[in-house]
């Protein structure tokens, strides 16, 4: 493979990753929607926001439906990272 024919196939792969970031995007935003209606129940109903549990459950579910090629540690560190995003909104 020459240069230039690299060079093209990389650009399509980058535009490909350009789509799945805009669809990851906005499937972030929806869950962050969702996170915030569920901070608003927590305050009604006096509720804490962390749910050691349930994140645990989240991460062990998603690990459990993995079929890679990401680790489930790969795995686990995003969805940390997306929760403790999510407990921000609902505070």
């Amino acid at each position: 493979m020459g240069v230039d024919e690299a060079v093209e196939k990389l650009k399509g792969f980058r535009g490909q990753i350009d789509s799945i970031d805009s669809r990851i995007l906005e499937m972030l935003n929806e869950r962050a929607a969702v996170a915030l209606q569920i901070g608003a129940t927590k305050r009604a109903a006096g509720l804490p926001v962390v749910e050691l549990s349930r994140e645990r459950a989240v991460i062990e579910g998603m690990g459990a439906r993995n079929q890679g090629p990401l680790a489930n540690d790969a795995i686990e560190r995003i969805y940390t990272a997306v929760m403790l995003e999510m407990r921000r909104l609902q505070e």
